[in-house]
């Protein structure tokens, strides 16, 4: 194995933790700003002018604080994807046969399967 390799398969496994984290940090982001605006909503309803423009402020501020979470997210996952696309393109012109070799292999084992199924 080249050292390319392991270059690439040490960025994907950093790109799948980094990926599975920014999708539980979504996913947490996303529960608690639906309660924060749930309870918002419920509070709301008997509120009328301080108040209610209070709530209002309160809303706002979680809103961009959800926003900015996502923001942060998403940017993550971009740059660790477009860290392992440029590893990849690499190792694939280091590396072209094996590619070649592997996808002959694959679609020999594929034909295969679907002609058996007959």
């Amino acid at each position: 194995m080249s050292i390319l390799s392991s270059a690439v398969k040490s960025e994907l496994n950093s790109s799948k933790h980094e990926i599975q984290n920014a999708s539980a940090d979504i996913s947490k982001e996303f529960k608690n700003f639906l309660y924060d605006v749930e309870d918002l909503f419920k509070s709301s309803t008997s509120l009328t002018g301080d108040d209610l423009n209070k709530a209002k402020e309160q809303l706002n501020q979680r809103i961009k604080k959800a926003r900015a979470t996502l923001d942060d997210a998403s940017g993550n996952i971009l740059q660790h994807a477009r860290r392992t696309a440029a590893l990849t393109n690499e190792y694939a012109h280091q590396q072209p046969w094996k590619i070649v070799g592997a996808g002959v292999a694959i679609s020999f084992l594929l034909g295969y399967a679907l002609a058996s199924r007959d």
